[in-house]
């Protein structure tokens, strides 16, 4: 099987494929200057939703979800917005954990493994 890599950099890639299994990177809000929980985790989602289709797959399709914030008190928030978001038909396994991320300006950090469809679009 082949390996693709997604907007592939010299330290890492934002997505990778093998076989049926789409990786991808932690997600943080590109733009995050005085940015809430919310905004960014709307914002990360709809790069997860972006990089999902470039490899084959949508957010129906994740299998798991690891979410990293900065501070557990923002829970609720997150998850308004992850709730708004999420394929109610096909929610993934998840987990949340309190976190120190790579920088003061980031809130949420979101990790996904999902299934690519198969040809024909089938589920």
């Amino acid at each position: 099987m082949t390996i693709e890599r997604f907007e592939s950099g010299p330290r890492m890639s934002q997505a990778v494929a093998y076989g049926d299994t789409v990786y991808l990177a932690g997600q943080v809000a590109a733009d995050t200057v005085g940015t809430g929980v919310t905004a960014q985790t709307q914002a990360i989602l709809s790069e997860i939703d972006r990089l999902l289709a470039a490899a084959g797959s949508d957010k129906s399709r994740i299998l798991a979800a690891t979410i990293y914030l900065a501070d557990m008190g923002t829970f609720a928030e997150m998850n308004a917005a992850w709730d708004a978001w999420v394929d109610r038909g096909n929610p993934p396994a998840r987990a949340t954990v309190e976190a120190k991320l790579a920088g003061p300006q980031y809130l949420v950090e979101i990790v996904v493994t999902a299934a690519r469809a198969p040809a024909g679009g089938a589920r």
